[in-house]
């Protein structure tokens, strides 16, 4: 039964674009599952002026989007909100030819139905099982929210898209077109661990327990942590991204989640970033089970896990603990993403930490990443309340419940010792010394 209604849904990347309405909202799914085949045929429908207009939501595109329907000749005729800012589109947000949205990543699916409107959902999904069901695989996030709210789903069929468990699933009855496209999916580069990486890393392993329940992200930082990490024993996932350093350790039995008190011994996401290897790995397997990220990254669900041990990065510190991660030098540089999702929900577990790192200098020294204020007009990611623990490469500090002369002295001893000095001068100009 449902093998005949795949058949009879099943159509060319061509028709299925066909279906999409002049100023459609179109939601992208996220990264990975980027659908390459719908993406260009409906690029193709833009340049030969078939569709003229076009509303557009995306977060962190890739290669497949942004040569496609985010491609910068396309820009007059789709309106752009992204809900991030990465180095793909970095450049056309500061251009005003996309537009970012300022959100908390949890409340994405909710931003999307009630307040933006959902036309048509794209998203690359696994082959169907005998039950009917596709996966979304590597992109839960908003996709799977959108996929159920707007008037159009069309999937796009990828063997390379892994088969996960979890609320990753939707009916073949759900869909309204199918198309197959066989073909790499968009992977995360490999990314170096650089020696202030393994300083920052070696720290913050020493921070965490075993049995402890883990937030990583993706970058040289959370490598590192994870090589540091190969002793522990029964470390848990509750993450917002799964990535291949959590896998070697899956693999080597230190990531078990025997220890987690909700979803134990299963290793929990709602985005999934690497290579073949990765998506390999989760394929199929019971243990790995995704969620949307309204359930995730909601602080009250990251709470319940106790020893929920979060590790994020920033771009700037002030003397006063807030902390930036989404401006530089006067632009949008990033996004809020799940950062204080899980600051906050880190520090509401018990006997949790939230550990925001950063190396203390930018430019090749020549630039500290400790400043007094943040520059006017910086956008503050994490505010002073919230933060907990910062690490650099030249030490730890926990600011919670410190005053305002303790917590400076403690920030500024985190700063290369070169800007010292300066640091301590204007701490006692803004009267905190």
């Amino acid at each position: 039964m449902f093998a005949d209604e795949y058949r009879r849904k099943l159509t060319s990347p061509e028709k299925a674009a066909a279906l999409i309405k002049e100023d459609d909202r179109l939601v992208i799914a996220l990264t990975t599952a980027e659908p390459r085949g719908l993406l260009e045929a409906i690029a193709a429908r833009l340049r030969a002026d078939d569709l003229k207009r076009l509303e557009i939501f995306s977060l962190l595109p890739c290669a497949h989007a942004m040569e496609t329907v985010l491609a910068p000749e396309l820009s007059d005729k789709v309106n752009v909100t992204t809900a991030f800012v990465g180095p793909r589109e970095r450049g056309l947000v500061a251009a005003g030819l996309q537009y970012f949205a300022p959100n908390h990543f949890h409340q994405v699916p909710r931003l999307l139905v009630e307040e933006m409107g959902v036309g048509v959902t794209v998203a690359t999904v696994s082959p169907m099982d005998r039950h009917g069901y596709f996966s979304f695989g590597t992109a839960n996030d908003y996709t799977t929210t959108a996929a159920r709210a707007g008037r159009l789903l069309l999937v796009e069929v990828n063997p390379r898209m892994p088969r996960v468990f979890g609320d990753s699933l939707i009916h073949i009855s759900e869909v309204d077109r199918v198309v197959e496209w066989d073909g790499p999916l968009n992977y995360w580069p490999k990314v170096e661990v650089t020696a202030a990486d393994a300083a920052i890393g070696k720290a913050i392993a020493e921070m965490v327990p075993d049995g402890a329940c883990l937030q990583l992200g993706v970058g040289g930082v959370p490598s590192a942590v994870a090589g540091f990490l190969e002793n522990h024993r029964d470390l848990g996932v509750h993450t917002e991204v799964f990535s291949p350093a959590m896998v070697e350790l899956i693999k080597k039995g230190v990531i078990t989640g025997a220890r987690k008190a909700i979803h134990p011994r299963k290793h929990v996401y709602t985005v999934a970033q690497g290579d073949q290897a990765t998506f390999d790995f989760m394929n199929d397997n019971p243990a790995m089970e995704s969620y949307p990220v309204s359930y995730v990254n909601r602080p009250e669900v990251i709470a319940q896990n106790p020893n929920l041990i979060s590790i994020n990065a920033v771009l700037q510190v002030d003397l006063l603990g807030q902390c930036n991660a989404e401006f530089l030098s006067g632009r949008q540089f990033s996004g809020t993403g799940g950062q204080l999702d899980f600051v906050r929900g880190a520090y509401d577990s018990p006997g949790g930490k939230s550990i925001l790192a950063f190396h203390s200098t930018a430019k090749e020294g020549t630039i500290s990443r400790v400043v007094p204020r943040l520059e006017h007009g910086a956008m503050i990611t994490t505010p002073r309340m919230d933060t907990h623990y910062l690490v650099t490469e030249h030490g730890t500090a926990n600011l919670k419940g410190k005053n305002t002369r303790e917590r400076a002295l403690a920030i500024i001893g985190l700063a290369h010792p070169d800007f010292r000095d300066e640091l301590m001068r204007a701490a006692e100009e803004m009267y905190l010394l």
